[in-house]
């Protein structure tokens, strides 16, 4: 599916969030802490918009972009500024790197796709270093609302209408809302990085509560 939308997919997020995305984008990098120097990882990276502003706002750093989805990384190639990210085909519930090789480890609206969110949440723990942050973009299940129904009309009806015109695949952004509806609450998915032995650092949400930007630190060797 990643792959059929992959030539509208940044288009798509624009359109969606009426380009808020990209603030929180800036927003989850700024919860890295990345030092100048850092080695940070993009799991699930797609065209690369999360990894891009790593190197935005650290030049310095060694970034990689890890995704499964050939497509998305190779639309991520094309785009200006993207040459030095470092792209790696891999599996998110089995990442393809020795432990504790990253300064932070970072992820954008990819969890609630993964199969087993415990598993990527202790993939993501096991490669970043003692004191290095693990941080989750997340769209996550709406609270309710009085403006609710007014929010499910828009991404129930009005974003797979979208993606039918601008994407050309409708299925694509039905599928979306619907895993959207399927996955946690944010106290839930704070809960799922404390599981995977990380200590939580932040837990907030943006746009009436709809997406979640939860920080977790891996804790320190003693």
């Amino acid at each position: 599916m990643f792959a059929r939308i992959a030539h509208r997919y940044d288009l798509m997020n624009r359109l969606m969030t009426g380009g808020l995305d990209l603030r929180w984008r800036q927003q989850a990098i700024r919860a890295c802490a990345l030092p100048p120097d850092a080695r940070a990882l993009d799991v699930g990276a797609g065209t690369g918009d999360l990894a891009a502003e790593a190197l935005r706002q650290r030049p310095g750093a060694l970034v990689v972009g890890c995704d499964f989805t050939l497509p998305m990384m190779l639309r991520g190639r094309m785009k200006p500024g993207r040459e030095r990210i470092q792209w790696v085909g891999g599996d998110a519930l089995r990442l393809p790197f020795l432990d504790e090789g990253f300064d932070a480890v970072f992820s954008g609206f990819v969890m609630r796709n993964v199969a087993d969110l415990d598993l990527a949440f202790r993939e993501q723990a096991r490669v970043v270093r003692p004191g290095g942050r693990v941080v989750c973009l997340e769209a996550i299940r709406p609270p309710r609302r009085w403006w609710a129904p007014f929010y499910r009309f828009y991404f129930h009806r009005v974003v797979p209408w979208i993606g039918a015109i601008v994407a050309g695949d409708r299925a694509a952004y039905t599928y979306l809302p619907q895993s959207v509806e399927a996955f946690f609450t944010l106290e839930e998915l704070a809960h799922a990085m404390t599981r995977a032995g990380l200590i939580l650092l932040e837990a907030r949400t943006f746009m009436l509560g709809t997406v979640a930007l939860v920080v977790g630190v891996k804790p320190s060797k003693r």
